[in-house]
């Protein structure tokens, strides 16, 4: 499934879209792949998501989404800012959508 960034309104959207953007960064197979998160916290509120992938020869890609500013910023194998994001929207845990 490909994502497009204005159509991210919830977490399983953003996870989808990180994924594959990470993924075409170095040619890699989506279903080869699987992705890592890890939440961040400022204090005591929740403040982004960390996103990590693991490639062969030891290529580590990643994400962070900044909560607070709705960014997401992404790194290349070599720690390198690649890409940087200003989401439209929000994006809502899939139980927060239902409820609204």
């Amino acid at each position: 499934m490909i994502v497009q960034p204005e159509a991210i309104s919830t977490l399983t959207d953003l996870r989808a879209y990180v994924h594959q953007t990470l993924c075409d960064k170095e040619n890699l197979v989506p279903e080869q792949f699987r992705m890592r998160e890890m939440g961040l916290r400022r204090g005591e509120e929740n403040s982004g998501i960390h996103f990590s992938l693991f490639g062969p020869r030891q290529v580590r890609l990643s994400a962070v989404w900044a909560a607070d500013k709705n960014l997401l910023y992404f790194y290349d194998a070599a720690g390198a800012r690649f890409a940087k994001l200003q989401l439209t929207q929000r994006p809502q845990a899939a139980d927060e959508t239902r409820a609204a």
